[in-house]
């Protein structure tokens, strides 16, 4: 074996944990591969006999890129973010793929992952590195060119966001309970048995793309249980699955997925539902578990 590939063999080994670094960074796979490939291409410009601890180098080399992309992210940004939906994970209601669990460790849900969107991009990199990866603050520091001292503050401003509004995952079969109730009340037209369902404080993300009037922020249990009504269309099928290791469904009509949707539920009653309708980026959802 060559040095390339020893080297080449050794990245793949720290592949799975870039990317899962990469996705709770930026929300999106398709950033997240790009950034592991930029990790890549920046390895093989350096002389890597001379890197003492090669996950660690790796992990900030693709904090750094992460960072990048976020701030040009924020530069150019110009749709809201109300409404907006990370890309979700989605694996079979048996179980979550192989591949997949590193990717949610740490239960990586969708309503994590929008709370981290949120966040500046310092204090989302401060508090994946450090609260998710262990990263210790003086090499976090070192990326943000800041004092330890205001990186964990900014780790700890993260945490309270965090924290605040990001209930504890639930049983997953309670939660399957619940999901599958909601759909029979819509499907019923049951409003009263929709709402008890809910929070009163229930939040609906609605994400069909960054065209105006595509993405919807809904909250209170009357509004969102009215809009699930749109689910007695007896056309629309409902598949469970697991998104984001969470109780959720993809959606089809005539076969043809339309939307994915995952659900936080706390203490029985769901806190918030988010909806993927872009078919763009569902097109790049691996569904493949559907037609078996």
């Amino acid at each position: 074996m060559t040095d390339d590939e020893r080297l080449a063999e050794r990245f793949e080994e720290q592949r799975g944990r870039l990317r899962a670094v990469a996705y709770r960074m930026l929300g999106s796979m398709s950033e997240a591969d790009d950034a592991v490939q930029e990790t890549w291409l920046r390895l093989g410009r350096v002389d890597a006999a001379e890197i003492e601890n090669l996950g660690g180098w790796l992990t900030t080399v693709i904090g750094r890129i992460c960072l990048n992309m976020l701030r040009s992210r924020t530069t150019r940004r110009e749709d809201p973010l109300d409404g907006y939906v990370p890309d979700p994970i989605v694996d079979p209601p048996s179980g979550i793929d192989p591949e997949h669990e590193v990717l949610l460790a740490d239960s990586v849900g969708l309503a994590l992952l929008i709370v981290l969107e949120m966040l500046s991009p310092a204090e989302r990199l401060a508090f994946v590195l450090h609260d998710m990866f262990g990263v210790p603050f003086e090499e976090i520091a070192d990326i943000l060119q800041r004092s330890p001292a205001a990186t964990r503050q900014l780790a700890s401003r993260a945490r309270r966001r965090v924290h605040g509004a990001t209930p504890p995952p639930s049983d997953l079969n309670r939660q399957r309970e619940v999901v599958d109730a909601f759909f029979a009340a819509a499907r019923g037209g049951s409003m009263v048995e929709l709402v008890a369902l809910l929070d009163p404080d229930v939040v609906l993300r609605s994400d069909s793309g960054t065209k105006s009037g595509a993405r919807i922020l809904m909250r209170g249990a009357e509004k969102v249980a009215g809009s699930a009504l749109i689910f007695r269309d007896s056309s629309r099928e409902v598949l469970p699955a697991l998104v984001n290791g969470g109780a959720g469904v993809v959606i089809t009509s005539r076969g043809r997925p339309i939307v994915i949707m995952g659900f936080t539920i706390s203490e029985g009653r769901v806190v918030a539902i988010s909806g993927l309708g872009d078919l763009r980026r569902i097109a790049r959802v691996d569904l493949s578990f559907l037609e078996a």
